[in-house]
């Protein structure tokens, strides 16, 4: 397998075609690959900044706010991207997003854009993914696969890595179960979370201030198919920690 990362040389503007900037990849795009794209450059596309100073916080951000020295505009752009606060703590707002991932701070990061703006995540990212796939088999004939990743922390684990948080063209998992180990036993619940490992994987050659958003997967041997990236979140009835 190879993950070959993709630089650019310029800041992603609302509305840019990125089909213009993949059509002139070096390597070219090939039938068969998987591109990782990172999560802020479809934000920026897709108009999803917020300049700070057009936000009217609530009493509520206010409050949480000056109890964890935070923004209380970013706060507010923070509840407004969740359904529900799971946890603060050390100024970390651990929250539900309206997409259903729980990670820290809605993901709403200020990293990487103009000061005194913030990114949101895409209002859907798995249809983001399924848009760009479209329009890369139709301005280039190629069939590939599509996740877009963002950076996560994790339970019980320091560091962050990435995951997808959209995704076209492939199942995001691999479900063992059912099938034979080497010693002859039955497989239960293994299963694997391909997805969210092509895009740590992409993340180890991207970095964070390469200008590199684009990792392309090659020969890593995958199922075309019209997945998405539902089946990484965990049902509420299996969750452990709710």
């Amino acid at each position: 397998m190879q993950v070959i990362p993709i630089k650019i040389k310029h800041e992603i503007e609302e509305n840019e075609n990125l089909v213009n900037l993949i059509k002139n990849f070096k390597p070219a795009i090939e039938d068969g690959d998987i591109l990782i794209v990172s999560q802020k450059i479809i934000s920026k596309m897709e108009g999803r900044l917020i300049h700070l100073n057009s936000v009217i916080p609530s009493i509520l951000a206010v409050g949480i706010a000056s109890s964890y020295g935070k923004d209380p505009k970013l706060v507010q752009i923070i509840l407004s991207e969740s359904k529900r606060i799971i946890r603060m703590e050390n100024g970390i707002l651990i929250v539900e997003t309206n997409l259903g991932y729980v990670c820290a701070n809605a993901g709403v990061d200020e990293s990487n854009i103009e000061k005194g703006f913030a990114a949101l995540l895409p209002k859907n990212p798995d249809e983001s993914a399924r848009k760009l796939r479209d329009d890369v088999l139709s301005a280039t004939g190629k069939n590939i696969g599509i996740i877009i990743s963002d950076t996560f922390g994790r339970p019980f684990r320091m560091g962050q890595t990435d995951c997808a948080i959209g995704i076209s063209g492939l199942d995001p998992i691999i479900d063992y179960e059912g099938k034979q180990d080497s010693f002859g036993k039955t497989l239960r619940v293994t299963a694997i979370a391909i997805a969210d490992e092509l895009c740590s994987a992409a993340e180890l050659v991207r970095g964070k201030t390469q200008n590199c958003p684009f990792a392309i997967i090659r020969d890593f041997k995958y199922e075309q198919t019209n997945g998405n990236s539902s089946g990484l979140i965990r049902k509420e009835n299996e969750d452990l920690f709710r």
